[in-house]
Parts: C-alpha cells; sequence; structure tokens
C-alpha cells in the first residue's frame, strides 16, 4: 500500500516538472502596442488650374532670386541674347528706330510694348517685299511693332481695341493693329496679318517683348492701293485759225473767164462811144 502511494506521488511530481519546463520553453508574447489615435484626414487641395497663357513660353528666363539688373535697359542686348531675331534688329539699326525706343524706355515712367518677329518670319515673305519700301516705309514698318504703353499677358484680355501703334501720326485711325485674348493664346491682328504672341522674350513691368512668327503688315503700306488720279486737265492753248479753202472747180475758171471777157468787152465799148462822141463835136467847134 504505502509503495502504491509512493509511486503516485512520485507520478505526479514527475507530471508537475515536465509541464513546468515545457511552459517556461514557450515565448512571452510581445505586449500589445498602444492603440495612436487616428489623425484627422488632409483637406483635398483642387489642382491649379493651367494658366490661360500655359502654351506661352518665356525664352531665358532669368534664375529664380537674381537681382533686377541696374542702368538702361538694352533691347538690343535683350534680343541677341535671345537669339532668331537677326533680321529685327538690323531693322531697328538701320531705321533708328531703336533710338527712338531706348530713349523713351530710358526716360521717366517709359513704357512699351514691342512685338518682336523671329528670322523665320522675314524670310516667309514675299521677295522684294522689303526692298520695294521706301526709307519712310520702312521706319513705319518697325514702329507698327512697337506699343507706347506696357501690356502684360494678363492685360491683353482687358485691352481696348484698336490698340495705337508708334507708327504714323497721332491719329488713332491709322497704323492700328487689334489684340484678342483666348484661354490658350493671344491673338494679332492687323487686316492683313494674322499670327498669335508664341513666346516672352523680355518683361519687367516697364517693357515686355513678344516673339511672334509672322511680320505686321500695316494696311496704310500693304493694303490695296486706290487707282492713280489722272493729271488735273491744263488750260487749254488758243488754236490757230486756218485760211479758209475756197472750193474750185473747172466750171468757175471758165465763168471766171467769162466774167473777164465781158469786163473787156464793156470797156471797148465804152472806148468806142466816147471816141465818137468826140468825133462828132468836133467838127461843130471847128466852124463856129
Amino acid at each position: 500500500m504505502m509503495m502504491k502511494q509512493s509511486f503516485f506521488s512520485f507520478s505526479l511530481l514527475l507530471f508537475f516538472l515536465l509541464h513546468c519546463t515545457s511552459t517556461q520553453a514557450q515565448p512571452a508574447a510581445a505586449p500589445a502596442a498602444p492603440t495612436k489615435p487616428t489623425p484627422p484626414s488632409a483637406p483635398t487641395i483642387a489642382p491649379t488650374p493651367p494658366s490661360p497663357m500655359t502654351p506661352i513660353v518665356t525664352i531665358n528666363p532669368p534664375p529664380i532670386g537674381a537681382p533686377i539688373p541696374s542702368g538702361p535697359t538694352n533691347v538690343i542686348k535683350i534680343l541677341v541674347k535671345a537669339g532668331r531675331f537677326t533680321f529685327f534688329i538690323r531693322l531697328l539699326k538701320s531705321t533708328t528706330v531703336i533710338n527712338q525706343i531706348e530713349h523713351q524706355i530710358n526716360s521717366t515712367n517709359g513704357r512699351l510694348t514691342i512685338f518682336a518677329p523671329t528670322d523665320g518670319a522675314f524670310s516667309s515673305l514675299s521677295s522684294g517685299t522689303l526692298n520695294s519700301l521706301t526709307d519712310p516705309q520702312k521706319e513705319s514698318l518697325i514702329q507698327f511693332h512697337v506699343i507706347s504703353s506696357y501690356i502684360s499677358l494678363s492685360q491683353f484680355q482687358t485691352v481696348s481695341n484698336p490698340l495705337r501703334t508708334n507708327a504714323g501720326d497721332n491719329s488713332r485711325y491709322r497704323y492700328q493693329l487689334n489684340a484678342t485674348a483666348y484661354p490658350n493664346s493671344v491673338n494679332i491682328s492687323t487686316g492683313l496679318t494674322n499670327t498669335s504672341v508664341a513666346a516672352i522674350v523680355y518683361s519687367d513691368g516697364q517693357l515686355a517683348i513678344y516673339q511672334v512668327d509672322k511680320v505686321l503688315l500695316p494696311w496704310e503700306i500693304f493694303g490695296a492701293k486706290p487707282p492713280a488720279t489722272a493729271p488735273a486737265p491744263g488750260p487749254e492753248k488758243p488754236k490757230k485759225e486756218k485760211p479758209a479753202t475756197v472750193a474750185y472747180s473747172p466750171d468757175d475758171s471758165k465763168t471766171d473767164a467769162a466774167d473777164a471777157s465781158g469786163a473787156v468787152s464793156l470797156v471797148m465799148t465804152m472806148q468806142n462811144v466816147v471816141l465818137f462822141g468826140v468825133a462828132m463835136v468836133a467838127p461843130l467847134i471847128t466852124f463856129s
């Protein structure tokens, strides 16, 4: 009986030891991570709508934060740096329009907008177009690309047409063009030329230079020419009177001969009458 109880006790002890050993061999469970509060969802930002002038690029934009160059604005240097404006630069110099532009832009409150045609624009003109112009006409052509006010891209949406250019006299009805802003472009029309602003060459709030791919042709130079006016008639010269021409016929010669013969006969008859009378009177005088 004692052996059975000892064996039973020993079995219980062995079972207890085996259970404790298996329990310590299992890894302890990781502690549960503390629950973090869920942050509120960020507000949805609507994408910025594209600018209405998206297709118009800026040529050689200045670096961000670059200092504004001091000194007078040099239009020629701006165009040379941009490239593709060789013909326009040449005409600016040969017509001396560049002197007027730089004087105006560097004066107090000077504002200018310039439409600069590319070399390709001049090359597309008909052969002899520029050579057929007089020097004053060439100057007016270049002045036609200049406006005496600063117009930014956004201001094209509110400008009042027609725009007066620097060409011609002060009449608002001569050398004018129209500018129309669309969602993605700015159209320039002269009545003969229709083109769009292709790029921003330069803009600083005082001077704006825009690239155009066609030469702006003014109607006053290249439009339909009126028919040539005939010269006014001069005073009439007095006409020389021609001597009256007497018609002559053979019958007239016969008549003249007959008249002459009759006249001779009459003269001879009168002579005979006189001689007869003298012959009759002479004896009477002698005998008396």
